[in-house]
């Protein structure tokens, strides 16, 4: 059995009379750029974030560095960042001329440790950015706390989490704003690169509307320096198809996930994800752990099975800040869980029997007389 990490032709085909229809509506409007699909869907998905405000804008990348500009954050500030994950959030700190400071996340959640917070705060530091890694948010009621004594800004990279829950919350509101990736691999996923912005902040929204778009609401009067940043109408009306139906897709996702830790609890030397009470992720990945990460992939590779690591390399190790001066052994989890981590397939479209060989490919990989 043939069982790929990821399809992303399942999810066209599946709503595929209703995204012909959402193309054929914004073609024959003639108006590509922030009209009216935009402003739905700004109002859709702000509704389904319970967040007063919602802004499109071109990626997630971008999302999260137009909140820091429109903060005023650059040269000689500091961010609080996770030490692992995608350098996406990094790459918002820096582009603004912030400095990543990396904070070691979690070692059963992977996510961002509010406990090191505390210690990593200086006079320049301006925010905490903690990303919602695999699909399950941050501690946020404790990293809010944090931030609140220290009077720092709280921004979520809500890329991975849309429509998970903290403390019965959603995803995209635990903050003072969060940015939004709709990459067309992610739960909620556009047909072409796609980001937005939640917050419940009227003034930092309006900021916001202005610097996507070269600085300027009114044609020719530019009164910030902008990007631009702009998501545009057809992109905009595929996502309101596909908002419709991710409550179900993700649905769909846990009870694959619950399918997976059932089966692979106690095999070999398999770490399986931890969600604590008050979380309630939406799967984005089902990232496991073991110490023979490599071996277990190129098994599961002639079986069949995709896979994916995420993320191979931590930020303070790759190329891009070679001259920062980290090195190997600066963030000893970060690097332990690139070394570890494996991306099992899972999806709204992957089916039970395809999850079953999954495991059982695993298994036979640690017992291979079982």
């Amino acid at each position: 059995m043939d069982v790929p990490i990821l399809d992303l032709k399942a999810p066209t085909a599946e709503l595929r009379a209703d995204c012909d229809e959402a193309y054929r509506r914004v073609m024959d409007s003639g108006w590509f750029l922030l009209g009216s699909e935009l402003a739905a869907f700004e109002s859709e998905y702000a509704k389904s974030v319970e967040s007063a405000h919602c802004i499109g804008v071109a990626n997630g990348l971008e999302a999260l560095q137009l909140v820091l500009m429109a903060r005023g954050i650059g040269p000689g500030d500091e961010i609080i960042v996770p030490s692992n994950g995608y350098i996406a959030t990094w790459l918002a700190v820096t582009h603004v001329g912030a400095t990543p400071v990396p904070c070691e996340p979690d070692p059963r959640t992977y996510n961002l440790d509010p406990a090191h917070i505390d210690a990593l705060v200086t006079p320049r530091t301006k925010a905490v950015l903690p990303i919602h890694l695999y699909g399950q948010t941050a501690d946020m009621v404790a990293i809010n706390s944090e931030a609140e004594r220290r009077g720092l800004f709280v921004l979520e990279d809500a890329a991975q989490s849309h429509g998970a829950l903290c403390h019965g919350r959603a995803s995209g509101a635990l903050g003072h704003a969060a940015g939004h990736s709709f990459y067309p691999s992610k739960n909620f996923g556009a047909m072409a690169d796609a980001g937005a912005i939640t917050t419940d902040d009227a003034g930092l929204a309006d900021r916001l509307q202005h610097l996507r778009n070269y600085g300027c609401k009114v044609r020719y009067q530019n009164d910030y320096i902008g990007l631009n940043s702009r998501l545009s109408e057809l992109q905009a009306a595929f996502l309101r198809v596909k908002l419709l139906h991710l409550m179900d897709w993700n649905s769909r996702r846990r009870v694959l996930a619950a399918r997976y830790l059932n089966q692979l609890r106690g095999v070999g030397d398999l770490v399986l994800p931890y969600v604590p009470e008050w979380a309630e992720p939406v799967w984005h990945l089902f990232v496991i752990r073991t110490a023979r990460r490599d071996a277990l992939q190129a098994h599961l590779t002639a079986r069949g099975v995709g896979t994916q690591i995420h993320y191979p390399t931590p930020p303070h190790l790759s190329g891009a800040y070679r001259d920062a001066g980290w090195k190997r052994g600066d963030f000893p989890i970060a690097e332990k869980l690139a070394a570890e981590v494996l991306s099992l397939p899972i999806s709204p479209h992957h089916s039970a029997e395809q999850i079953d060989y999954v495991c059982e490919s695993v298994r036979s990989f640690f017992d291979p007389h079982a």
